[in-house]
């Protein structure tokens, strides 16, 4: 999914205070780090498995496999070893924990974004001002185990976008990140991709678990939850992904997310 400002995207990498953090010998660590906004974290991996925490701000993590967005007051659980890639879109805050899953079990075994609840967010940006060679015997090693207690029982919150691989999909994938819009149907695709509608809904359904309508209801939602980050309006968001008014598009993202757009980066 393309943004209008593509162009004034800047590539940064990990600061020095980063590229230690791996080697430090304790089961978890954390991180604060402020970005501005259209920065590009470009794609790498860690040994440790990470928590991606927006405490303001809206990021999106993007793998081989799908693009996650992450909103406030969510993040995103990154395995160890998944080569990722990072973009902000407004000023982003972002808080992440550093995890050795030696002995830690009901973990998430893929990307995905999960819900911080209040006391999760509260541990988060306390972990952050802990000295990072924190007693292992002593209150802040204490305190990082009831985070771990926590990461283990977060919901998983439906935020993934799937890209799909097949040629003539990913045909489609990269027409409508360059115009959200189109609503053309599957039938008139299949007419410019060179396939018939039912081995195209076949392919969506196997590649992505989910039918061309629902694929890109998804792709909207997750495209206006980062122009909601960049603080566009509601009526312009609505027009440009294809709706036919700003009340439309509300009752849509309402429907799938449970709030109103305004209720949801407000909560």
């Amino acid at each position: 999914m393309e943004t209008n400002n593509i162009a004034k995207r800047t590539k940064i990498g990990y600061s020095d205070e980063v590229s230690y953090v791996e080697e430090i010998p304790r089961p978890v660590v954390a991180v604060a780090l402020n970005y501005p906004g259209n920065q590009l974290i470009p794609a790498h991996m860690h040994q440790s498995a990470q928590l991606l925490y927006a405490s303001e701000g809206v990021m999106t993590v993007t793998t081989n496999k799908g693009i996650w967005v992450v909103p406030p007051e969510r993040a995103v659980w990154v395995p160890m070893h998944t080569q990722h890639e990072i973009l902000t879109f407004g000023r982003l805050s972002m808080r992440t924990l550093y995890i050795k899953c030696d002995g830690v079990s009901d973990i998430p075994k893929q990307c995905c974004v999960v819900t911080v609840s209040r006391l999760l967010r509260e541990l988060i940006l306390h972990a952050t001002t802990l000295p990072r060679l924190y007693d292992l015997k002593g209150p802040d090693a204490r305190l990082m185990s009831v985070i771990l207690d926590q990461i283990q029982s977060l919901p998983v919150t439906p935020l993934e976008l799937r890209i799909p691989q097949e040629p003539r999909l990913n045909m489609i994938y990269k027409a409508l990140s360059g115009n959200p819009a189109d609503n053309r149907s599957l039938e008139d695709w299949g007419h410019k991709v060179g396939a018939c509608s039912r081995t195209l809904t076949r392919l969506f359904q196997a590649e992505t678990a989910m039918g061309f309508r629902q694929w890109r209801q998804q792709f909207r939602i997750l495209e206006a939850l980062k122009r909601l980050g960049q603080r566009e309006s509601v009526t312009k968001i609505a027009l440009d992904l294809g709706y036919d008014s700003p009340s439309a598009f509300i009752c849509m993202f309402k429907k799938a997310l449970g709030k109103t757009p305004g209720q949801y980066f407000k909560g």
